[in-house]
Formats: C-alpha cells, sequence, structure tokens
C-alpha cells in the first residue's frame, strides 16, 4: 500500500472534517470532476473527431451493496495521473489543463484544487476509481479506505473516462448515509448543486407507469425502471433572452424561490466588467412572513459556471435591497479549496456593487413607467428602503432617497418627495408632516385641520421609523422637513401672528394657571391658531417628537421613561376659551379640573394613554 504524498493524517482528517460544512456537498465535488474530465476530452475533440462525443455523467445506486457509483466518459487518467492527481493532496489535474491551455482553452473548467474529491471520504468508508484515459490501451484502479493509504493496480474498463465507486459507512445515531442511496436524495442533491452542469446527469428510476392494454375504467399500475436525465443543464439565465418567455422566468421564480406567487418584475442581465457575470433578479409581488424579523436571511443565489456555491451570498446585497430574490453565475469567482466559500472580497465588492446599481436603476424605470408595480413593491418592502435611509447615520439616504414615498393628504395616495416639492404651493418653504399609528389617524389630528383648509398638502407618517428618516435627511432639494406638531409650526399670516400674539399676552394669567394646575405634565400652556374644530392638542417641545416618544417606549426592553417636551394648545378660536376665562375669574378649583380633562383629551387624540384614567374620570364627573 502507497502513502499518501502529503504524509499526513492530520491534513486528511482537515480535509474530511473542518473545509466541508455539510457531508452532501461530496455528491457535487464528484459531479463537478466528473464534467471537467468531460470538458477536457471536449475541448481534444475539436481536433480529433475519433472522439465519441455523447457526453454524459451517469449515477448508479446499489442499496444491497451500500455503493453508489458516479461514471463520466470524460478523459480519464493514466497510472501516473492517478497516482499524481489522487494521491496527492491538493494536486489539480483541472488547474494544470488550465495553466497548460491557457490561451486556446475557453471551457469553463471548475475544479482547480484538487481536494473536491477527498469530500467524498466524509460519507465513504472506502472508493474505488476505476479510469482508463484518452489515448490508453489500459484502465487503472486507486483504492482507499481513508488515512491509511492507496494501492494502483490494472484492471478491466470499457471505454475512455472514469468511474468513482463509494462504500458507504454504516449508519450511526446521528446520522443516516444510507439516505445518500434513496433515488429521492440523489435528486434533490443533483437539482440543487448541479442542476446546470452542461451534460446530462442521468440515473435509473422507477416510476409507476399505467400496464398497456389495461382498461380505461380500470387502469392497472406497475413499477418500471428507466434511465432519467436529472439535471436542466441550461440554466435560463444562459439563454438568448429571445428565448425566453415571461411565463418562463415567471416559472423559474417559483419553481426556484418555492413562491406561489409570479414576481412583480423580473431583470435578466449579462453584466461585462472588471469582473463579468450573468444575473437574474426578481422583485416578489409580497415579502416573506419573516422578512422583517431577525430570522431573515438575504442573499442572492451564487454559481460559479453552473455549480452552486452558495445558496444565499449574503454580501451581494445591501439590507434595503435584501428583498430583492435572484442569482448571480460567474466564471471571475475566487473560491477557496472547498469551493463553499468566495476568497477574494475584491470580486465580490465589484458584482455587489454592480448588482446594487442595476436594481437602482431597475426601480427607478418602475416608479417612472409602472408606477402601479412601484407602488405594489413600496407597500411590501418600502419600510426595508426606509431603514436604509435611516441606518449607518444616514450613509444611504442620497442613494434611497428618490425612492420613498409617503401619503399625501391632498392627493389621497403615495407621492414622491420630488412629486410633493414640485407641488408646493407659492411662499411654501418646508415639506410639511404629520405622524401618527395609521393613515386615518393622522387624518383626524387636529393639528392639520387649517393646514389643509388653506391647501397645504401634508404627508402622513405612519411608519415608527418615518420621523428618523426626516431627521436623518433634514430636506430635500433644498426644503427642509417640519412637523405640524412642532411647537414653531404656524401657516398663518403676520398680520395672524400679530392678532395671536396680542391675544396671548391678554391672557397669560390664565394660561400660567392652567400651567400651573398641569405642572411638569406639559412644558408650557399658549393659545394657537392652528386649530379649527377641536378645543385643544398637544404638540411637541423639544427634539423628541411625541410620536418618538411612543416608538423608543414600545421597544423591546424599554423602560417606558422617555419623554417628549408636550406643549398643551388651546384655540384661540373655541369657545371652550370663554368657559376657561370665566372660571379663572370665578372657581379656579374648577377650572384645575376642566384644564386636566382638556389635558387627558389632547393626549388621546394624539394617540396617547390617559395620564391618570381614575383623576380623569373623578374630574370628568364633577364637570358633567
Amino acid at each position: 500500500m502507497k502513502q499518501f504524498k502529503t504524509e499526513s493524517k492530520r491534513i486528511l482528517d482537515l480535509m474530511i472534517n473542518s473545509i466541508y460544512t455539510n457531508k452532501e456537498i461530496f455528491l457535487r465535488e464528484l459531479i463537478s470532476n466528473a464534467s471537467d474530465a468531460i470538458d477536457k476530452l471536449k475541448f481534444i475533440s475539436l481536433t480529433d473527431t475519433s472522439v465519441d462525443s455523447d457526453f454524459k455523467i451517469t449515477i448508479t445506486r446499489d442499496e444491497a451493496a451500500r455503493t453508489l457509483t458516479i461514471e463520466d466518459n470524460g478523459i480519464g487518467m493514466t497510472a501516473a495521473e492517478l497516482e499524481k492527481n489522487l494521491g496527492t493532496i491538493a494536486e489539480s489535474g483541472t488547474l494544470a489543463f488550465k495553466k497548460e491551455n491557457a490561451e486556446k482553452n475557453e471551457n469553463e473548467l471548475i475544479g482547480q484544487f484538487g481536494v473536491g474529491f477527498y469530500s467524498a471520504f466524509m460519507v465513504a468508508d472506502k472508493i474505488e476509481v476505476y479510469s482508463r484515459a484518452y489515448g490508453a490501451d489500459k484502465a487503472f484502479k486507486w483504492t482507499s479506505a481513508g488515512v491509511e493509504g492507496y494501492t494502483v493496480e490494472e484492471t478491466e474498463k470499457e471505454g475512455l473516462g472514469t468511474k468513482v465507486v463509494l462504500t458507504l459507512k454504516a449508519d450511526t445515531d446521528d446520522f443516516k448515509y444510507s439516505d445518500f442511496l434513496k433515488e429521492y436524495r440523489i435528486s434533490s442533491l443533483v437539482k440543487q448543486y448541479s442542476d446546470y452542469i452542461r451534460y446530462p446527469i442521468t440515473m435509473k428510476v422507477t416510476r409507476s407507469e399505467r400496464k398497456e392494454g389495461s382498461p380505461d375504467d380500470k387502469p392497472e399500475y406497475e413499477q418500471v425502471e428507466k434511465t432519467e436525465t436529472l439535471n436542466s443543464m441550461v440554466p435560463v439565465w444562459k439563454k438568448p433572452k429571445k428565448d425566453v418567455t415571461e411565463q418562463n422566468l415567471n416559472e423559474f421564480y417559483k419553481n426556484e424561490f418555492h413562491d406561489y406567487t409570479d414576481p412583480l418584475k423580473s431583470v435578466y442581465a449579462k453584466i461585462e466588467g472588471s469582473v463579468t457575470y450573468d444575473t437574474l433578479l426578481f422583485f416578489p409581488s409580497r415579502a416573506p412572513f419573516d422578512y422583517y424579523s431577525k430570522d431573515y436571511k438575504k442573499g442572492l443565489k451564487l454559481y460559479c459556471n453552473g455549480v452552486m456555491i452558495m445558496e444565499k451570498c449574503e454580501e451581494l446585497l445591501p439590507d434595503y435591497f435584501g428583498f430583492v430574490r435572484g442569482i448571480v453565475d460567474s466564471a471571475d469567482l475566487s473560491l477557496n479549496i472547498s469551493r463553499e466559500i468566495l476568497q477574494q472580497d475584491r470580486q465580490v465588492k465589484a458584482i455587489a456593487n454592480s448588482i446594487e446599481k442595476k436594481i437602482s436603476s431597475e426601480l427607478k424605470k418602475m416608479m417612472d413607467e409602472e408606477r402601479e408595480t412601484y407602488e405594489k413593491l413600496f407597500a411590501e418592502f418600502g419600510l426595508a428602503i426606509k431603514f436604509g435611509v435611516y441606518a449607518g447615520f444616514g450613509m444611504n439616504k442620497d442613494k434611497l432617497k428618490d425612492f420613498l414615498m409617503f401619503y399625501s393628504s391632498k392627493k389621497e395616495k403615495l407621492v414622491s418627495l420630488k412629486e410633493y416639492v414640485d407641488g408646493m404651493l407659492e411662499g411654501q418653504d418646508a415639506i410639511y408632516y404629520a405622524s401618527g399609528e395609521s393613515y386615518e389617524k393622522i387624518a383626524a389630528l387636529p393639528q392639520i385641520e387649517k393646514a389643509k383648509e388653506k391647501g397645504y398638502e401634508i404627508l402622513f407618517f405612519k411608519d415608527g421609523v418615518d420621523e428618523f428618516v426626516a431627521k436623518i435627511l433634514m430636506d430635500y432639494d433644498g426644503k427642509k422637513f417640519k412637523s405640524v406638531s412642532e411647537a414653531d409650526f404656524s401657516i398663518d399670516s403676520d398680520a395672524e401672528k400679530e392678532q395671536l400674539k396680542e391675544k396671548s399676552e391678554s391672557l397669560k394669567d390664565l394660561l400660567a394657571e392652567i400651567k400651573n394646575d398641569l405642572g411638569d405634565k406639559v412644558k408650557e400652556v399658549r393659545l394657537t391658531s392652528n386649530l379649527k374644530t377641536y378645543p385643544v392638542c398637544l404638540i411637541s417641545g423639544g427634539d423628541i417628537s411625541i410620536e418618538m416618544e411612543k416608538v423608543f417606549n414600545s421597544m423591546p426592553n424599554s423602560d417606558g421613561k422617555v419623554k417628549a417636551d408636550k406643549i398643551l394648545e388651546i384655540s384661540a378660536e373655541h369657545k371652550i376659551l370663554n368657559t376657561l376665562k370665566t372660571l379663572f375669574e370665578t372657581d379656579k378649583e374648577k377650572l384645575k379640573k376642566y384644564a386636566l380633562v382638556l389635558y387627558e383629551q389632547a393626549r388621546l387624540l394624539e394617540g396617547l394613554a390617559l395620564d391618570d384614567a381614575g383623576e380623569f374620570v373623578s374630574a370628568l364627573s364633577d364637570i358633567i
């Protein structure tokens, strides 16, 4: 028995137990090796017409003998090549072939590291390799049971190529190796990892078929063994665009990503540049149930020459575009020796930057040309884009601000910030917004009545992150964001402002009394001309708005102690003001109860809970 040339049991143990993250990967590696072997012979066939070009990879299962066989009719190996390629860990025949034919070979060879073969030892007690090389009249057999070493001997084999026979390990309590002999398991692994290998991968399968001649009213069926091709070979993204219909893309999306609805949009592109790749991107029509949870994992499926490397490559998508699904297939990727991990960040970053630009351009095009489709997408995933604006201290705000949409009080539909600014009234110097838990509750806020009456458009901020987004953006096209609930919000003319100032001055003692009655509940009590129907409202008197207070206090592990400075505004035109003036002169104790009831009423209108329900009920009962 010959020893492995690495002369290290520890290295082989590392190959088997550490490099690969899951055992099922062995099949992908052996199929990839078989594909490489066929690629090499196919290259030779360009000048040697005697080569049989009916290339294929065959998988054979034998449950009784516990063997799994992967066979190809590729270039094969001589005894010396078996010694070199299989007797030396990390010796790659494919890499050498690529170097020798660098200028003339255009085939996309997959295996470059020479360790994929050894992944089979994760599932096999013994591996036998039968091989007959192109141009050789003898075949040889390589046998190994693992780290102890290997043998190479002459054998019989019909036809060119290589046959790898795995004798699987016995089942244990922890792992059932015999699953790799099941038809459904092999089929699913080929579909998952090797579906786009360019040569047919065949296997005998058992199917139930109707017996010939059986009556229509009582058909009889029998189990029939037949050979089927397990892989589709040509991926959708490799086909000419003219040969792919929208229905083809929709079906591919639903099958590949297990969605029962068609995507809103498909993007089909071949990108050439510093890194060349094919991509097929999909914008889903609905968010997955876990999309806004910490369990959701973004990423695109990553292929290298049709072989799946990663189910979800997170690095290819920024979080704010994490809803996009799709594939990237590139021959330019540098992988580590297990072909499971990308080796060069530079390549990934180049693809990721290109993908982000592609997504952005498609979203912009969708906004401009397919508005209804974009609104559907924003309804599902707009929150992610908003978080993208806010995250990282706004580092991506300029990329994303034009994708934002908010509900308009005037148009009664979603509008972009650009559309809002383009439609601003003459003399308006800010983007007005109001915040609340729902569109209905925002529409009922006392603060927006007068603004709407004067024809101003108000953006409705119903998501908890909206005000934070406005704070991060600060302005759009030079127009600052201003809440109708901010202390300095006013749409009054200079004359109206002067009139309010005079009235406030005349009632300053009344306002001071009410402030004294409410104590620390409010920062200030003042008159306002912004109210029409309602007698009072609460507005924010500091950097933290009332809506922010609600957001902060609703967060997990919050102690509920975040408080916005609140200002109680009393309508300068409401009849309640006359009542308050009378009570100030005649019954200050009753005025205190009125003040409390009005304050609690304002809290309810703002979507806040009562400060003291018992005190409120008692005061209201006394007033009634």
